[in-house]
């Protein structure tokens, strides 16, 4: 069990860490679609929340201080999911249920990132633990 959640944390780092990526160098094209959701200062949100998956994306895969990358997940999580994907506001059918897949995909990523708080620390095959 040990192998695999070591292959799953790789998995679900990865994601997090290509996530980051696309804040980074993808930071025009992301903060216009900040800006489009009314987000105040989108280059700075869109750098932050970058800088919050790639801690989360880090920390999962290393398993150095997991606790703190799961906080920094939950600290883009929420302001995130609820700016971006508002699907309450959406008036448009196919639209509203984009949102709002977007917006339960998020809720239920915040959600696996919280459980892992249940997992003893250090994890095994960490790294500094």
């Amino acid at each position: 069990m040990e192998i695999a959640f070591l292959i799953g944390r790789i998995i679900v780092g990865i994601f997090y860490l290509f996530s980051a990526s696309g804040h980074f160098f993808q930071l025009n094209t992301m903060s216009g679609y900040a800006q489009s959701k009314g987000v105040p200062a989108p280059k700075l949100a869109v750098l932050g929340s970058g800088a919050l998956l790639l801690i989360g994306g880090l920390t999962i895969i290393t398993g150095f201080q997991p606790t703190i990358g799961i906080v920094a997940l939950v600290l883009f999580y929420l302001p995130v999911t609820f700016m971006m994907f508002p699907f309450w506001k959406v008036q448009d059918q196919m639209a509203k249920t984009d949102e709002m897949i977007n917006f339960m995909k998020n809720i239920a990523l915040m959600g696996s990132a919280l459980m892992l708080l249940a997992i003893p620390q250090p994890w095994p095959f960490s790294l500094g633990g």
